[in-house]
């Protein structure tokens, strides 16, 4: 063999060392990662919630516990399985139950600005109402 052809296997041996080593450390990061068997299901899944997710749930928990544990029971297997991978908001959980039939029930407000702060829609159609009702008082009483 003439120099030039050591030199070469030599690099080809090198090369091949390093893809195989890039390839055991793909390996080792695809491998799925366990999940301790001490973690509960709805903490599986408190820990995928975003926004509002956790009021959501616990609002389901309240009004369907039995539905509400099996849909968590579905939503942990798909997490464990990689299809659910993003953050799960409210917003789509709510959507989520209503989608299965189960009317989740929220507590939500509307607010609105008025003179500069945030006001309840209550609060400001009450508002109107009074400034209606002493604008006739007033008119009646000349």
């Amino acid at each position: 063999m003439t120099e030039e052809d050591k030199e070469l296997e030599l690099l080809k041996a090198k090369r091949l060392r390093e893809m195989q080593k890039n390839l055991s450390q793909r390996q080792r990061s695809e491998e799925p990662k366990e999940i301790p068997v001490t973690t509960s299901p709805r903490e599986m899944v408190v820990k995928q919630l975003g926004y509002r997710g956790l009021e959501v749930l616990e609002n389901a928990e309240a009004q369907f516990p039995e539905e509400t544990r099996l849909v968590t029971a579905k939503l942990v297997e798909l997490i464990q399985a990689g299809e659910i991978t993003e953050i799960i908001d409210g917003g789509k959980l709510l959507t989520l139950f209503r989608s299965l039939g189960i009317r989740v029930r929220v507590q939500t407000t509307i607010n609105v600005e008025q003179d500069g702060k945030l006001v309840s829609w209550s609060d400001k159609i009450k508002g109107v109402r009074n400034t209606e009702s002493q604008e006739t008082t007033t008119d009646e009483n000349p």
